[in-house]
């Protein structure tokens, strides 16, 4: 008997990119493109009558989500509910507040009890009883250094004789629910964590310090049938397609340019359990497209405007798009810039976007005196950016980790 299984992470359906208002439900329209993703999701997983879903944590961007968008991620998987498929919801990093005691996003379904949903925010193993179907998962919510180790604990150890000692204690944990797991069961092991030689996506700057990194030990133990991965937004399989299948979903629409050229789906997956096999298949969803072309570099002040128009992407490319555009051009040019021109290109697409990198010369990589003292720390982050020859993508990640170290420490 096999066992059918739908995957999918890193929802973040309250990722506000625009400002546009959608006049049907009154959202923003960048909202309800995430919000017709998970549409998509859950039609599927009832149209194929799945025997389990499992989501693999990050269902907001928000740590306090809106009552709104709480309402609109409640709708859909109630509807899982009512259909009467089992659904792990995993808790992810962005769905756990700051502040020990504080109740995490997906907290209600657990509070409620909601029949069919099943909250993974501890270290856990469930099983047929609780599941209701012959099969068991081992939930591995996102965990911070806080949560297992004290402060006396780590006391004057470096953050690598910290994060070495974090996994431990994660392998340690997984392992003895392992051990514990029916072998007669197909066992799927779920977490929202980065593993070992995973390739990010746009968020492959989190790495800096951040992030604890598990190794792929822990996720390729041959008594797992399939293992469920969540929060790096690029779809992987990390086992080489050996058993079990190690596999990032990816998020579930783009976050930014830096996805802009990544599918976006979800999983479907078939364990045969009696013989360590299983079937797995990408599913591509329909998502808003990102057009964002190299970066336009005009070559002389006399042809400034007709290069930069000429290498603007086609306009039957752009209708509903979200549209970015990059320009590089020396300072001394700007008064020739023409927004307006260039805007009007793009008046059919969802949203544009125009990036200017101009050239100020040595003096811009420290400027005057007086300016550098009235710039705050962001803008003077975002200078330094400038002069480090980065990819823009690179350069907007660190900018915006950049914001949300500040926004901690305002908060702390």
């Amino acid at each position: 008997m096999s066992l059918r299984i739908l995957h999918f992470a890193d929802a973040h359906i309250d990722m506000v990119t625009s400002g546009r208002i959608d006049p049907e439900s009154g959202l923003p329209v960048r909202v309800t493109d995430f919000l017709h993703a998970l549409d998509q999701i859950v039609d599927r997983a009832i149209a194929e009558e799945v025997d389990l879903v499992v989501f693999a944590g990050d269902a907001y961007k928000d740590r306090n989500p809106q009552p709104t968008y709480q309402r609109e991620w409640g709708k859909r998987i109630m509807r899982l509910s009512a259909a009467k498929i089992p659904t792990v919801l995993l808790v992810g990093n962005h769905d756990v507040a700051r502040g020990s005691g504080r109740a995490h996003t997906l907290h209600e379904f657990k509070t409620l009890d909601v029949p069919h949903v099943f909250v993974g925010d501890t270290f856990a193993l469930l099983g047929p009883d609780e599941l209701g179907i012959p099969a068991q998962v081992i939930t591995v919510p996102w965990v911070s250094r806080s949560a297992l180790m004290t402060l006396q604990e780590s006391a004057g150890k470096s953050v690598i004789e910290i994060y070495a000692e974090l996994e431990g204690i994660i392998a340690s944990a997984v392992q003895k629910l392992i051990e514990a797991a029916d072998p007669k069961l197909p066992l799927i092991l779920t977490a929202h964590a980065t593993v070992y030689g995973a390739k990010f996506g746009s968020e492959k700057m989190v790495m800096l310090g951040h992030d604890l990194v598990l190794s792929q030990g822990i996720v390729r133990d041959k008594k797992l049938d399939y293992v469920a991965l969540g929060h790096i937004h690029k779809h992987q399989e990390l086992n080489g397609g050996d058993h079990p299948p190690v596999v990032y979903s990816g998020s579930i629409e783009r976050i930014d340019f830096g996805e802009a050229r990544e599918d976006k789906g979800y999983v479907l997956a078939t364990i045969d359990h009696k013989k360590k096999k299983t079937d797995w298949e990408f599913m591509p969803l329909k998502t808003r497209r990102f057009v964002s072309p190299p970066v336009i570099t005009p070559s002389s002040s006399e042809t400034f405007m007709q290069d930069i128009m000429e290498a603007l992407p086609a306009a039957k490319t752009l209708p509903n798009a979200v549209c970015r555009i990059q320009l590089s051009y020396p300072r001394d040019w700007e008064p020739l810039l023409d927004e307006a021109q260039i805007a009007q290109h793009f008046v059919k697409a969802h949203s544009f976007q125009l990036v200017k990198h101009t050239d100020r010369g040595k003096r811009s990589r420290l400027g005057e005196t007086v300016e550098v003292e009235e710039m705050t720390p962001l803008e003077l982050l975002d200078t330094y950016w400038s002069t480090m020859n980065l990819e823009s993508d690179e350069a907007e990640i660190l900018q915006n980790m950049a914001k949300e170290i500040f926004a901690g420490m305002q908060e702390e």
